[in-house]
């Protein structure tokens, strides 16, 4: 019986280091490589573009078991830049986005799914204008590998649509919605 415990517990010992789990990677906001980006139409005849200049997040992935992975995202709201001072003045007050009131949006994943091909889906808990409601990102995996400083980076793209309504948004012109693009690279910690 000892002879079989301490077989079991070398197997155990010898298996662990293979096991494959999760990397948890910090979003690299301050070396520019990560972008949350919105597209909406401008009274049916053009599309105003625009950023959110300050964010920060932190993710975990494993490409062995992507549905193991999570995502939490924390964005400054009053960060909003669409190049045009005024127009964020505007975009930012209680007309629509209320920044002063609401600062901050954040996103949560509930779930990873591996859709094939590098597509992946993710599910989450997005809270913006003080209202929490399900949004489902269609996100693409770029790349993964080493940096030249001797770091780990995975990047991946992601896109979503984002209807005013659900959070209590007035319509911005002729628009009911916000398209989301999103580039997120991380930097394994």
């Amino acid at each position: 019986m000892k002879k079989l415990a301490t077989i079991l517990g070398l197997a155990v010992a010898i298996a662990i280091p293979f096991q494959v789990s999760a990397a948890d990677y910090v979003i690299d906001t301050k070396g520019a490589h990560a972008s949350i980006n919105f597209k909406v139409s401008h009274l049916g005849y053009s599309f105003i573009k625009g950023r959110f200049n300050r964010f920060d997040g932190e993710f975990s992935y494993d490409p062995a078991n992507v549905s193991a992975s999570k995502v939490m995202v924390k964005v400054d709201t009053t960060s909003l830049d669409s190049n045009h001072a005024e127009r964020d003045k505007h975009i930012r007050s209680s007309d629509f986005i209320d920044a002063s009131k609401y600062k901050q949006a954040t996103f949560t994943s509930t779930k990873v799914t591996d859709k094939g091909d590098g597509k992946l889906e993710v599910m989450g808990e997005l809270t913006l204008h003080g209202q929490t409601k399900p949004v489902i990102i269609a996100a693409d995996f770029i790349g993964q590998g080493k940096d030249p400083w001797g770091g780990e980076r995975v990047g991946f793209m992601g896109t979503t649509r984002l209807q005013l309504a659900d959070f209590n948004i007035p319509i911005m012109g002729a628009s009911s919605y916000v398209d989301m693009e999103l580039h997120i690279e991380g930097k394994k910690k």
